[in-house]
């Protein structure tokens, strides 16, 4: 019989680190080497480049990882079954897998998980040696760098914050509120990651500040939506209406809202630790339905506004906006009318992200604009 594996095991943590360090040295071995002969401050602009690359890949992966079932396909952390791969692991998956075949733990579901935990601690990694390097400039000639060193480390905490939300995701067995949460931690480094992206480009727009008052809160709106989303999936409550627009055949079917939106309780229960019942799935798919009616109107007009606000970066935003946007609805759409196929439900997150991501690109590069001015005058 096999012994009870405990959720936390951290004698793989060394091993696991380690790993981490070597495939981290792939990716900077191509920026040194793509960027040998230039200055700090471009190697350093190539590694934000490239970290912002792999945190999107890895929130899409984040998103497979989930749509797949394989957020528990190792039921410990961080390693699996206490080693460092599902190598180590074979026998015990292999148990698991022959007890219970379609259950979370398969080889397949292994693999998805811990190579989603490996792309994260690489970008750990490289998130270390930028603040690392940021801090060594800093220390070396003042003032070099567009931004504070203080930046990249605030990005590191994030990572180890990222990191505990894993974690718990896995302790907590799919907590709802905590792989929501994770979900949006994601979406936050990213954010980061971007304004210090735009810190190296030096590429502002101009807008005017009424709209970009607007883009602020059109991405409220936006992150809204998407932690609205994050809770669809988290509780699965995706294919609770069938049909479009009306649910289950109805304009406005029975729902409940009080505990589909609980925070405080377990994957498919009550806070009181009932079963969840459908009306509440229902309420969830549908609030998350109706905020999407009006994230993707404030969304195209926005884009339509940057169209017509008389700068090409900026109609380039509205152009890219609009086009993502159109493809959200679309494959919201298709989740619901297909009975969510990965490829949709995939595309659908990654579409997420990417808007995500044009937003702080587009907030990022209108601050700088509002900056320019004061820099100029200054001294």
């Amino acid at each position: 019989m096999n012994q009870a594996v405990p959720l936390v095991d951290l004698a793989p943590f060394a091993r696991l680190a380690l790993l981490a360090l070597i495939v981290a040295l792939l990716p900077l071995s191509w920026v040194w080497l793509r960027q040998r002969g230039a200055d700090s401050r471009r190697r350093l602009a190539a590694l934000t480049t490239l970290t912002l690359f792999l945190t999107f890949d890895l929130i899409v992966f984040g998103s497979f990882t989930r749509l797949t079932d394989s957020g528990l396909g190792c039921p410990d952390w961080p390693g699996c079954y206490g080693e460092a791969s599902p190598v180590g692991a074979h026998a015990d998956i292999h148990a698991a897998q022959t007890a219970m075949p379609s259950g979370p733990v398969t080889f397949t579901k292994a693999w998805i998980e811990m190579i989603h935990r490996y792309v994260a601690m690489t970008v750990g990694v490289l998130i270390l040696v930028m603040a690392a390097f940021a801090w060594r400039q800093r220390l070396k000639a003042r003032g070099t760098l567009p931004f504070s060193p203080w930046w990249p480390t605030l990005t590191l905490a994030w990572v180890v914050v990222q990191g505990l939300f894993g974690k718990y995701t896995v302790t907590l067995k799919l907590y709802p509120a905590i792989v929501t949460l994770h979900l949006l931690g994601g979406l936050a480094l990213l954010t980061l990651l971007a304004f210090q992206h735009e810190a190296f480009a030096g590429r502002p727009i101009t807008i005017a500040p009424k709209l970009r008052r607007a883009a602020l809160a059109v991405a409220a709106l936006l992150v809204l939506q998407i932690a609205l989303g994050g809770w669809v999936s988290t509780n699965y409550a995706v294919l609770a209406c069938s049909g479009f627009p009306t649910c289950n055949g109805q304009w406005w079917p029975p729902m409940e809202f009080a505990q589909g939106f609980s925070v405080l309780r377990h994957l498919g229960q009550t806070g009181s630790g009932e079963l969840l019942m459908l009306p509440s799935l229902v309420g969830i798919h549908m609030v998350h339905r109706i905020v999407a009616v009006l994230a993707a109107t404030a969304l195209l007009v926005l884009a339509w506004r940057l169209r017509r606000a008389g700068d090409a970066a900026a109609a380039r935003f509205g152009l890219g906006l609009g086009g993502m946007t159109l493809l959200q609805v679309a494959t919201g759409l298709s989740n619901v009318e297909l009975n969510w196929p990965i490829v949709a439900a995939l595309m659908h997150s990654a579409g997420a992200a990417a808007l995500v991501l044009l937003m702080a690109l587009l907030l990022a590069r209108s601050q700088a604009a509002t900056l320019t001015p004061r820099r100029a005058a200054a001294p």
